[in-house]
């Protein structure tokens, strides 16, 4: 990183954004600021630790509205942007599809576009995702080579902001890295995803705060990393000189029954004795696996994971418990 380097992150405030600003901070020569939508709620829970940095800054703004970051881009003249921001719930894009086509969809163009206009010799990357790959062959792995076939309004939005990222990249010169990351999560993931939903269940069922824990399908396979592991790659990503897109992975996969079965072993508990399956959280249409090949990530980035699947499991879990 040169000197006064200027990062802009949209969607600072989520999981990944809060473990991005932190590690950026910790290079002296780097300044960050952190998008954030105007709210008379605001949650900065997870980035309470870094607010007092003088080199953090929050400014308002919508990836939804286009003059809004075009104003500051103009003002930051930003040498990085790392676009995190999205509607990421898988769930609640089949409810919302029209916000999430905007905020997942079109909202990276805005920010694609913003930088043509205001500082074309930025850097950018763009947060893909793993759904996109959607429905695939059993037992297949996928690199990026893999065909798309999106099975959820959040990933077909996904796909559109890949494609037009390539697009942008193509046709106007700018330097736009994809990250297609598959799962990866953290004690900083919210409530409402499948993950840290069972790891919160385990810990309070321990505690006799909760009597059962309501899910969806239990045999679906994803490849699950740590969300810090992932930050790293990312930053990888935008030290190189040319842009170039990226499979994050463990290359392991294991399905939501072992999340649940090693979570409540942590705690002492036979997890079929409070696990209630619920048709209210099963998909319209449902990814059966998802296993991510690296390689590429290894090769280039010299990018590898370091949590491993149940090291994960119980740093969430215990999290949960130190929070009782």
């Amino acid at each position: 990183m040169t000197q006064s380097t200027r990062v802009l992150v949209t969607g600072v405030t989520g999981q990944d954004g809060s473990f991005l600003a932190e590690k950026l901070l910790a290079d002296h020569n780097i300044s960050v600021y952190g998008l954030v939508r105007r709210s008379s709620n605001p949650n900065y829970s997870r980035i309470q630790h870094i607010l007092e940095y003088e080199r953090f800054q929050l400014v308002e703004g919508d990836i939804t509205d286009l003059s809004s970051l075009i104003q500051i881009c103009s003002d930051i003249k930003p040498d990085l942007i790392y676009n995190l921001a999205s509607q990421s719930f898988v769930p609640t894009s089949w409810t919302q599809p029209l916000f999430t086509a905007q905020a997942t969809g079109i909202g990276a163009v805005n920010v694609f576009e913003a930088v043509r206009i205001a500082c074309p010799t930025c850097k950018i990357y763009q947060a893909s995702s793993s759904e996109m790959f959607g429905l695939q062959p059993e037992n297949a792995i996928q690199n990026e080579d893999t065909s798309f076939y999106p099975r959820s309004p959040y990933a077909c939005a996904k796909v559109f902001a890949h494609q037009m990222a390539i697009n942008y990249r193509e046709s106007h010169n700018l330097f736009i890295s994809c990250g297609i990351l598959f799962n990866h999560e953290s004690e900083r993931r919210g409530q409402q995803f499948v993950t840290r939903k069972i790891a919160r269940a385990a810990a309070r069922i321990s505690k006799g705060l909760q009597s059962t824990l309501s899910l969806g399908r239990l045999d679906t396979y994803r490849d699950w990393g740590f969300a810090g592991d992932y930050v790293d790659a990312m930053i990888l990503m935008m030290r190189l000189n040319t842009p170039e897109d990226f499979v994050i992975a463990t290359g392991s996969k294991h399905s939501v029954q072992d999340f649940v079965d090693y979570s409540f072993r942590m705690v002492g508990l036979d997890w079929k004795e409070f696990v209630v399956q619920d048709p209210r959280f099963m998909r319209p249409a449902e990814v059966p696996s998802l296993c991510g090949d690296a390689s590429r990530a290894r090769e280039r980035l010299g990018w590898t994971p370091t949590v491993s699947f149940e090291s994960l499991v119980e740093r969430m879990v215990e999290s949960e418990l130190n929070s009782i």
